[in-house]
């Protein structure tokens, strides 16, 4: 059961849908939220103004602070006084405090990228992976368009049999129980029996309506198999493992978790 929930905040357009969903997932759960602002800072973002005049970098500080008053100006009217929602303070270090402080949170709440949003920039391209991966902690990543129904109503565990996964549906057991259908697919040799061990793990935890969808043996383009099924079944929750490492200082990540985070649409419940 969620306790603790770190919601991230930053300058994109789809900051309004996190805190309203981190608010709804509080509520449901008796959680507290801190809601943490985290962004590159624009020197970051425009190096060449630490070699310019100190008139620059002033103006570099005065965006990071405009941005700064924004987000708290919009979390404050999102959380319209819900005493379950905290703000945090921005740190100096940006995105890479965001990792250490979901050390100690039970759930974070992220953003899809979109490359299409004016802020894109605010963030490394790959800031999601990389949180989820160093910090070890289960994440719910909202997309970035459509509008986002309650959660955990109708669920899809995307299974393997792996640490990955077994992590996701660990965190995923508190919508699982409650939800009114829970769905589970896997795909590779074995994805029938894979399912039966599950179906008797989720059983021994209270959920008892999973049904079983045993995807054959091939399990090339995971990614988008899954999506499909999802919009075939009207899940709105997708459970699953986030697989990657680190490669020259990014986060490579596999198949099919580079294939639900590039064109998710609907959120996904994910663990490292």
């Amino acid at each position: 059961m969620p306790r603790s929930i770190l919601l991230h905040l930053d300058s994109s357009a789809r900051t309004v849908e996190r805190i309203r969903v981190a608010r709804q997932v509080a509520q449901a759960f008796d959680a507290q939220v801190r809601a943490q602002p985290c962004t590159l800072s624009a020197l970051a973002r425009y190096p060449f103004a630490i070699e310019a005049a100190a008139e620059a970098v002033a103006i570099m500080q005065e965006v990071d602070k405009s941005a700064r008053d924004r987000m708290h100006d919009t979390f404050v009217t999102q959380a319209a006084g819900a005493p379950c929602l905290h703000w945090c303070e921005p740190e100096n270090d940006g995105p890479w405090s965001f990792a250490r402080h979901a050390l100690y949170a039970d759930l974070m709440v992220l953003g899809q990228r979109d490359r299409n949003d004016p802020m894109d920039g605010e963030l490394p391209g790959d800031f999601v992976p990389s949180v989820l991966v160093q910090s070890g902690r289960p994440a719910l990543v909202l997309p970035y368009a459509g509008t986002i129904v309650p959660i955990g109503r109708n669920v899809l565990v995307a299974w393997k049999e792996s640490r990955e996964a077994a992590r996701a549906v660990s965190a995923a057991l508190p919508w699982l129980r409650t939800a009114s259908r829970v769905h589970a697919v896997s795909y590779g040799r074995n994805a029938e029996a894979a399912l039966n061990a599950l179906q008797d793990y989720l059983r021994a935890h209270g959920v008892v309506n999973a049904t079983l969808h045993p995807g054959g043996d091939n399990d090339e383009d995971a990614g988008n198999k899954l999506l499909s099924l999802g919009a075939d079944l009207g899940a709105d929750l997708m459970v699953m493992g986030c697989y990657g490492h680190s490669r020259a200082r990014e986060w490579v990540m596999g198949g099919a978790t580079l294939s639900i985070l590039q064109w998710m649409t609907l959120p996904v419940l994910m663990s490292h």
